[in-house]
């Protein structure tokens, strides 16, 4: 039996590193992800944007979503804004942060160590993002909960939708933050390379402003951007505003944006520091 193995960007095939079929082990996981939380603990900084970052832009993102006419939207402040805390959630406390975690553990020389060890690249990269993605996920249970009691807004009526929304999100930011690891070359520059993704998030895919206040034509187009469709998602499970169709929809762009990202993974991504 093999297995595709992507080193420094170049996919080989071979037999598995440990001699024997490749399979998951929580043990491995678990103390994988144990270490990169210590780590990610110490690190002050990437502390600061995981935690705090989401939380004090929410006041900015009330501000701005009560400046922007929802009238015949559909859309309240409440259901606008609940959604895009959880966007700033993914952003922030996910993409963010695991850009420069696997940017620093390449540097460092921490994934090729481990490459020679047991764990298999799966274990890897899914181990070092279980800290972040953990945080993300108690971030968006506490600021949907109090935003939804400061708001006064009710429990969404589509769960199922939150559910996916949230999901698909963190599985699409985590491929997106390894993809974009790849093509960053220092820590240093892991703060700019995740600029265009965040700024075309935050300004085109309904964050701070929904896209029913955009004309017709643009917000066509802003649908098609990778967290668009999660917003969507997030929002309907309040406004129960996608169709079926729309539905479906946002799940095939969520999904064909996270199945990119996976393949750019699978060829791209570097395990040695950019020489």
């Amino acid at each position: 039996m093999s297995t595709t193995i992507n080193d420094g960007g170049t996919a080989r095939t071979g037999p598995p590193r440990d001699g024997r079929p490749g399979r998951l082990s929580l043990r491995r996981i678990r103390a994988l992800a144990r270490a990169e939380l210590t780590l990610l603990v110490r690190n002050r900084s990437a502390l600061f944007v995981a935690l705090l970052l989401p939380v004090c832009l929410t006041a900015s993102l009330k501000a701005s979503v009560e400046q922007a006419d929802l009238s015949g939207t559909g859309i309240s402040v409440g259901t606008a804004v609940l959604p895009g805390m959880v966007g700033m959630v993914l952003m922030f406390a996910v993409y963010s942060t695991l850009v420069g975690v696997y940017v620093a553990r390449r540097e460092e020389l921490v994934l090729k160590r481990l490459r020679t060890g047991e764990a298999d690249d799966l274990e890897i990269l899914g181990a070092a993002a279980l800290p972040a993605l953990a945080i993300g996920l108690a971030q968006s249970v506490v600021l949907l909960t109090g935003g939804a009691l400061l708001l006064d807004v009710g429990a969404p009526g589509r769960p199922d939708l939150l559910l996916a929304g949230v999901v698909l999100g963190m599985a699409m930011m985590t491929l997106l933050a390894a993809a974009s690891a790849a093509l960053t070359r220092t820590t240093e520059l892991a703060q700019l390379t995740t600029l265009p993704l965040m700024l075309v998030t935050f300004i085109g895919s309904g964050v701070f402003v929904p896209l029913e206040v955009f004309p017709d034509r643009l917000a066509d187009f802003c649908r098609l951007l990778p967290m668009t469709p999660i917003m969507d998602l997030l929002r309907s499970a309040w406004t129960e505003q996608l169709s079926g169709l729309g539905t479906l929809r946002s799940l095939a762009i969520a999904v064909g944006w996270t199945l990119l990202a996976a393949w750019t993974v699978r060829k791209r991504f570097r395990w040695e520091p950019r020489r």
